[in-house]
């Protein structure tokens, strides 16, 4: 499939401030976008979205009557939109509120003022999200890679899984914790991708576990972490994990990041 290009995306703008909506839609005039409808409360973007389903959904946190939360929610239970790619925009800055939306797999969380290059990288990250582009190794083949998700966030899973597929990458079993994962690892895998916060048995113990293993020790590991604590993020370094990518994530920098631990 031939990368598509910013002009290519149909996006629905959910926004109650018509000064706001203007504001962005300028952004997005800038990117070559176009094709954009519009929403004003959780209502009006549900309909929109059963009508026709956008590339993409940009969004306040707080509408009238809601949030984003509950557009997030109800499009990632239909198996039809579970895989439409979700921005926030929001001028919140506690950890609690946001870290519900990196759970969830949105695409980005831009604050409120955002710079054009914020959206230009969140652009980037939606296109990469819909486009294939195969992972190209020099030890491995993307065909038969054997990926081991461990997520407790079902949701998160499913955003991982889409960006993998994209790569190329098709062999992939899930775990809902790292108690889960293992009990998979005697099944063989090539590489773990984890979350660090999870019930039972957090990332950081799932990798001390694989690397205190004689036969597990050698698996590369990837953690994807919303954790943005320094303390948290030393211990992780230390138990032997090969890279991090933050919550939410570039698609492009997970590609990068297993092309490096894989052909290392």
């Amino acid at each position: 499939m031939t990368k598509l290009a910013s002009s290519d995306l149909n996006i629905l703008l959910v926004e109650p401030s018509t000064m706001q909506r203007k504001v962005i839609r300028k952004e997005l005039s800038e990117e070559n976008i176009e094709s954009i409808d519009e929403a004003e409360t959780v209502k009006s973007a549900l309909k929109r979205i059963s009508m026709v389903k956008p590339d993409l959904v940009i969004s306040s946190l707080y509408l009238p009557d809601g949030s984003a939360m509950d557009i997030v929610n109800h499009i990632r239970k239909n198996p039809e939109t579970a895989d439409l790619p979700f921005m926030l925009i929001s001028s919140e800055t506690r950890h609690c509120e946001l870290d519900k939306f990196k759970q969830s797999g949105v695409i980005a969380i831009l604050p409120k003022p955002f710079s054009h290059d914020h959206l230009t990288t969140a652009i980037n990250s939606t296109l990469d999200i819909l486009s294939d582009d195969e992972l190209e190794l020099d030890y491995y083949d993307p065909e038969t890679l054997r990926v081991l998700v461990v997520d407790d966030s079902k949701m998160a899973r499913k955003v991982i899984i889409n960006v993998l597929t994209n790569l190329g990458i098709n062999n992939i079993t899930q775990a809902a914790d790292g108690s889960d994962a293992i009990e998979l690892l005697p099944q063989g895998f090539d590489v773990i991708i984890t979350d660090y916060n999870m019930p039972e048995v957090n990332g950081l113990q799932l990798a001390e576990h694989v690397r205190s293993s004689q036969e597990y020790s050698h698996l590369p590991i990837l953690m994807v972490t919303s954790e943005s604590t320094h303390a948290h993020l030393s211990n992780v370094a230390k138990s032997g994990v090969n890279a991090m990518a933050d919550k939410p994530f570039e698609p492009s920098t997970i590609k990068q990041l297993l092309t490096k631990i894989l052909d290392e």
